[in-house]
């Protein structure tokens, strides 16, 4: 049920083709927000085509690669241009790859460097500055994981990255909590997402299983009994980007069905 909870913002969502990035999308229309969609494609998905005929005056589509600096700056600015200053961002895309630790190359570290880490930064970077240059007192959510609680043996790339998003999530809270804007972080668990076709391939390959044999036991092993759904961390999104979090900022929210207890 919408409460309309999120009228007059404009929320800048990155990694909007599908999962949590077109969840989250849906959720900020349906709350009122004005909302800049942005993915790698020129095009809109579609799923968010949908969307565009749907709210014709709340949704604007950009294309942009996250990890080129011009990329970014065109992206806010065509943001900008249509519905002013950004005064919420969900900085939600990136890119996952696992292997062997002794076997993993240096493409695949910068790929998944690029996109999660100084991708999700500069794009946090460029909106802040907009929102200290404009006096806007916003909020900024980053999309880290369970894995960036913890190590694991065949994800060290993945796992590294999503953990340097929860402490650029603290960092980037403490330096902008004197302008009153805040900035937290979003930690999904397993999340059932068209990305887990590639992820349960990988594994079954990684660890000799059959295909669907690893979606389903990350499945079973989270304490709640199940995965999530993308709608589970939209909401988390849109509580975060609302009035009734307006007391929290530095915090890293787990949205994991009980399977990281901090």
């Amino acid at each position: 049920m919408s409460t309309l909870r999120l009228t007059g913002q404009h929320a800048l969502i990155t990694g909007t083709a599908g999962g949590i990035g077109l969840a989250a999308t849906v959720a900020f229309l349906r709350e009122g927000a004005h909302c800049t969609a942005v993915d790698l494609a020129p095009e809109p998905s579609p799923e968010l085509q949908a969307l565009q005929s749907q709210y014709p005056a709340h949704f604007h589509y950009v294309g942009a690669d996250v990890a080129q600096q011009a990329s970014i700056d065109a992206m806010l600015a065509a943001a900008r241009a249509r519905f002013g200053t950004v005064t919420t961002l969900l900085n939600n895309a990136a890119v996952f790859s696992l292997g062997p630790l002794l076997e993993i190359t240096e493409a695949q570290y910068q790929r998944i460097f690029d996109v999660n880490v100084k991708g999700m930064f500069f794009v946090m970077q460029a909106v802040l500055r907009q929102m200290v240059a404009d006096g806007c007192k916003g909020s900024v959510t980053n999309l880290a994981s369970q894995a960036g609680r913890r190590g694991e043996a065949l994800v060290a790339h993945y796992c590294a990255s999503k953990a340097a998003v929860i402490s650029y999530t603290q960092s980037a809270a403490l330096a902008m909590a004197p302008h009153g804007i805040r900035v937290n972080g979003i930690s999904p668990g397993v999340i059932d997402t068209p990305m887990w076709k590639d992820v349960d391939a990988q594994f079954a390959k990684a660890e000799g299983l059959q295909i669907g044999e690893k979606k389903k036991a990350v499945g079973l092993a989270v304490p709640l009994g199940r995965m999530g759904d993308p709608d589970d961390v939209a909401r988390a999104a849109v509580f975060l980007a609302g009035a009734e979090a307006s007391y929290i900022t530095a915090q890293t929210l787990n949205v994991d069905g009980g399977n990281v207890m901090s």
